[in-house]
């Protein structure tokens, strides 16, 4: 997917405009543009993430790994989610909106692998299942933490609540996913 530069400016608007809109006590989401304002490319079903950073500090990230809804309507459900309902913290206060920045990550499709040579740092994330389990970091986490691709597979399988070595498992399914990462631009972030 390429999206144009308008269309990754949009897209942080509708992220940022909901999560302002729920503070403000609002409706939970800005009143939505009609269909034909919208870019087509919006419109098309695709997975995707939302994180949050307070201070460069993750504050939320959460998302939808297939494609479910339009990419508009996701990313709006997906700032809310993240803003409001990840269980790792607290829901989002608006004395922090300040110190917010936004990331979107509009996933590719996901491609089972077999083997971890497979795996390109920094281009491809990770999902795994084994059981009920199941886990998945994005592309971006490996290159932050400088993770080789062994030390990425054991790490999302830890994620997903299983032993670093799971993804050994005859079992075990694993796959890999891109994705196009959009962020505000740092003199613009709030």
């Amino acid at each position: 997917m390429n999206l144009t530069a308008e269309d990754r400016k949009a897209l942080l608007e509708i992220v940022r405009s909901t999560i302002e809109a729920k503070l403000q006590k609002e409706s939970a989401s800005p009143e939505e543009p009609e269909k034909n304002q919208i870019s087509s490319v919006l419109q098309e079903k695709r997975g995707v993430f939302v994180t949050l950073k307070k201070r460069g500090q993750l504050r939320g990230c959460i998302g939808y790994i297939q494609a479910f809804k339009p990419l508009d309507q996701a990313v709006r459900e997906m700032a809310l989610a993240a803003a409001f309902r990840d269980p790792r913290f607290l829901p989002l206060k608006r004395e922090e909106l300040g110190d917010l920045s936004i990331e979107i990550s509009v996933l590719s499709p996901l491609k089972r692998i077999d083997s971890p040579e497979e795996i390109e740092i920094g281009k491809h994330g990770l999902y795994i299942m084994l059981g009920n389990c199941s886990g998945l970091l994005l592309p971006q986490v490996a290159t932050e933490y400088d993770w080789d691709a062994l030390t990425f597979l054991e790490e999302t399988c830890y994620k997903a609540g299983l032993p670093y070595d799971a993804w050994k498992n005859e079992h075990a399914a694993i796959f890999i996913f891109s994705a196009e990462i959009i962020e505000e631009p740092q003199e613009n972030s709030k």
